[in-house]
């Protein structure tokens, strides 16, 4: 059997995305979503953008700044004035760096 097949996983799943969000959200507000990018391919925003696409699946309507809050834990305006740094310009080469390397 493959762990798709085993009922369990979408609670596992779920279980590690909650996970994530908390260690961003409480452990590494720090991170800085740029980084994310640059290092990982992603960011708060992409999984945010990934919840309302599944919450979409399920035929459950949700509005960006609302899949942001539920991956943000907050407005996404209020995170962003808590949390979110001016890129440097470091930042922004590395950002361009990986994007075309990874297309």
């Amino acid at each position: 059997m493959t762990h798709d097949d085993d009922p369990e996983t979408p609670h596992i799943e779920a279980a590690v995305f909650r996970r994530l969000r908390d260690h961003l959200l409480r452990q590494r507000p720090d991170v800085q979503n740029i980084d994310l990018m640059i290092l990982a391919g992603f960011c708060r925003n992409c999984l945010s953008d990934w919840y309302r696409e599944a919450a979409d699946a399920r035929g459950i309507t949700m509005t960006r700044d609302e899949a942001r809050e539920a991956v943000y834990g907050e407005p996404f305006a209020d995170w962003k004035a808590k949390h979110q740094r001016e890129a440097t310009p470091e930042q922004l080469a590395a950002f361009e760096a990986a994007r075309r390397r990874h297309g």
